[in-house]
């Protein structure tokens, strides 16, 4: 009986032995960190992997996350240099260096950088008008990561960048820059109709002056075919009459020559002559001039042909 009982003491003490042994393993995932104090004291920061802990003396105080983390603050009323309040809300990137000073630093990390961010953004703000705040997003973004990265720094934590996320002016400045946004987009339309237009009626002058330099173009082209076909007929007309007269000449010549060879006297050849400078004249010369052997038979014809007539009325 009393041997069962020592039994059952010792599994049991066996049993917590291993539970114990079991608790005081720890396995430290990646891109994580244990604090670990030994008797309320800061013992040591665990890194990722396998480690062992005294039972009962030692302690995880607390399990730091080592990745980049995110956190999105409540919209802070804030005023610019022109007294305009408005509200802002901010995105702060953050990542744990020091997991100690995380754990030993501040009491409430995450409440330390959102009121430090307010208290920034105010000091920001207030040294700069609405327009100029509307129109900064990057300079005041980097400006609060420089100062929140300063101020957190004793904290184990580094600030990696600050976003504005949302400015939201009051009501009634909405509304004026809505009208102002309208009025902007009204006279930029005008002005680009204005310039439509102009482009327009540039083209359309460009186009008459091109038609008219082509119509001018065109005519003078006209005019130079005009005269060539002008010139060519000439040429066609005189080379038809050159062509004309020297058949006329050459069957002259050829009838005289006939007349010779046939046998006839001086005075028919002659006679044939004068017939051939008629045909020449053709109607259109106003005087001829015959050679004086010529004229002297020209007379003898006629004294001849007034006898005729004269016999005949007798």
């Amino acid at each position: 009986m009393v041997a069962g009982i020592f039994s059952m003491l010792g599994i049991l003490v066996l049993l917590i032995v291993i539970g114990v042994v079991v608790s005081c393993v720890r396995i430290v995932r990646q891109a994580q960190a244990l604090v670990i104090e030994r008797l309320g004291a800061y013992q040591a920061t665990w890194g990722t992997g396998l480690h062992v802990k005294l039972p009962i003396v030692d302690r995880v105080a607390r399990r730091v996350d080592l990745k980049e983390q995110v956190v999105d603050f409540a919209p802070q009323p804030v005023i610019t240099k022109d007294n305009v309040t408005m509200r802002i809300d901010t995105v702060v990137f953050y990542q744990i260096t020091d997991p100690k000073m995380f754990c030993y630093g501040v009491a409430n990390p995450i409440m330390a950088i959102e009121n430090l961010t307010a208290t920034t953004l105010r000091n920001i703000i207030g040294d700069l008008e609405l327009d100029q705040t509307l129109t900064s997003r990057e300079t005041i973004n980097t400006k609060m990561r420089a100062s929140l990265d300063v101020a957190t720094d004793p904290w184990g934590i580094k600030v990696n960048r600050v976003e504005l996320k949302n400015i939201i002016p009051p009501a009634a400045i909405q509304d004026a820059m809505e009208k102002q946004m309208k009025a902007e987009r009204e006279r930029r339309e005008a002005i680009l109709r204005a310039e439509g237009e102009k482009k327009s009626t540039i083209l359309v002058a460009e186009g008459h002056k091109e038609s008219a330099i082509l119509d001018a173009e065109a005519e003078k082209q006209a005019a130079i075919l005009r005269a060539e076909a002008e010139k060519e007929k000439m040429i066609k007309e005189a080379e038809g009459q050159a062509e004309a007269i020297l058949k006329v000449q050459q069957a002259n010549a050829d009838g005289i020559r006939f007349l010779k060879e046939a046998g006839a006297d001086e005075a028919v050849l002659t006679m044939k002559s004068l017939e051939a400078f008629a045909k020449a004249a053709d109607g259109k010369a106003t005087k001829i001039i015959i050679p004086s052997e010529i004229q002297g038979i020209a007379g003898l014809v006629k004294s001849v042909t007034e006898i005729g007539k004269d016999t005949t009325e007798e």
